[in-house]
This record gives C-alpha cells, structure tokens and sequence, in this order.
C-alpha cells in the first residue's frame, strides 16, 4: 500500500532533520560548544595557532582535531567569515518541549521571548546574549520563517547558544496559547500600542511573562496580534520601529523583570 503523501514528506523531513549538522566558527564560539557536554560534536578543524588557544577546551571534549595550515581552512563556512582558525560542526542542540523548558525556576517568576520572523541570525544571537544576562527561560522561534542555528548566529550570542534555550516551534500563535495555559500573560510589543510594559504588569511582575517580537518593519502578524493578551510599547521609544528588535528585546525584558 502506498503511503500518503504527507507521510512521506514527515519522514523525509525527519531524515533531513537527523542528518543536519551545523558549522560553528571563532574562538569563543568553539570553545563554548567543545565545553558543552550537551552538544554533539563531529569534526574540529583548527590552525597551529587556534589549537594553542582552545589547548584547555579541546582536552576537556576530548576530541582529536585536525590541524591545518592556516592557507588551507577548507571547511564549509561563508568565505568572509571571520573564523579565527577554528571550526567545529556539531549537531543543533535539543532543548526539549516548550512546557518543559518554560517552568522555570522555582521562587522566581519566569520570562520568555517569543519571536514572530525575525531571520536576522545577527538579531536572534544577541536576543540571546540579552536573554542569557536576565535569566529568561527560553527564546521561542518558529521552524520555518526564524533564524536557525549557525555558526553567525552562535558568534554573535557569542556563547549564550550554548547555555540559552532557543527553541523552534511549528505555530507560533500554538506556542502562544500554551504558554497561556500554563498561567503566563503575553505580551506583544507594537510602537501604535496604547499601554507601556510597565502599566500592562502593575501588580502582575509576580505572574510569568511571555514578550513577543516582531521583525523589524512588519512587526507582528495580525494572528499574532489577537493571540497576545495585550499590545504593549516600550516607554519613551517613540515608534518600536525606531528600535532594533534586538535592542528592543533587552529594554523590553528590563521593562518586565519581576
């Protein structure tokens, strides 16, 4: 009997997602990922140099890396990447479900950042730094249409992907709702909104919060406009245009720590 059509795509797709692999490069970036003992580790290619520097790191992976002249770094990387003489490919990390990861801790009222398309790698890593600095759970992008892990991506966060939950969900507006059923209000930033972060949590820092960015220029999808239960602006921006969504993340988790 022949399968539908849609099984064999699910299957294929999981075939793809198995075998994909990811190229990490920079010094920083490398050492990060040789330290995490949750991240698979394929292949690492360094210089004399880089090899001196990661010397600590390499040991505590014990991987056995290749070492090349520095006029023949062949690995799969953008030419223009400043790779510092070091590279590893690795597997994406799993973090595991979205109502795993968003408990929290106890005695602390959790934060997450939702993101509705932002593909800018360089945005998402450092909404990840700034996610990392206050202590939000996880930052939540969707399969498709959302920066996926890659090496640009982990320089910028410049370590944080390694220690950051940085989830990818099917349906953003899914992701929303469950967030909403475990007792976290949601709120999406959008610069015509009438209320400020500050004035949509009075009395409510205590409760989880959930903040939802849009790309710069489009800003939120109308589905995920209804999804939130409020629209908030950051106070005295101006239009949240005016901000990049990742500076507008960092003001934004600031605005509702508890």
């Amino acid at each position: 009997m022949k399968k539908p059509k849609w099984v064999v795509e699910k299957e294929q797709a999981k075939k793809a997602s198995a075998a994909e692999t990811v190229w990490m490069f920079g010094l920083h970036a490398v050492r990060d990922a040789l330290m995490n003992p949750n991240r698979q580790k394929l292949r690492l290619v360094v210089t004399k140099n880089a090899q001196d520097k990661l010397a600590e790191a390499i040991t505590a992976s014990g991987m056995t890396p290749e070492v090349v002249d520095p006029r023949k770094f062949n690995v799969p990387i953008d030419s223009n990447s400043v790779h510092q003489g070091a590279a590893l490919e690795v597997k994406p990390l799993d973090w595991g479900r979205l109502q795993d990861v968003c408990v929290g801790k106890p005695g602390l009222a959790p934060r997450v950042v939702l993101l509705d398309r932002v593909t800018d790698p360089h945005n998402v890593g450092a909404i990840l730094r700034s996610a990392e600095v206050f202590g939000a759970c996880a930052v939540i992008g969707t399969r498709h249409h959302s920066a996926p892990e890659t090496g640009a991506l982990a320089k910028t966060a410049s370590g944080a992907l390694e220690r950051q939950p940085y989830l990818r969900i099917r349906n953003l507006a899914d992701g929303i709702e469950a967030l909403q059923q475990m007792g976290y209000i949601v709120l999406g930033l959008a610069g015509e909104a009438e209320q400020t972060i500050e004035t949509a949590l009075e009395g409510k820092t205590d409760r989880p919060v959930a903040l939802v960015l849009g790309a710069e220029g489009p800003g939120l999808r109308q589905k995920t406009r209804e999804t939130c239960d409020a629209l908030v602006r950051i106070d005295f921006a101006g239009g949240f245009g005016s901000l990049n969504v990742s500076n507008a993340a960092a003001v934004a988790l600031y605005a509702a720590r508890g």
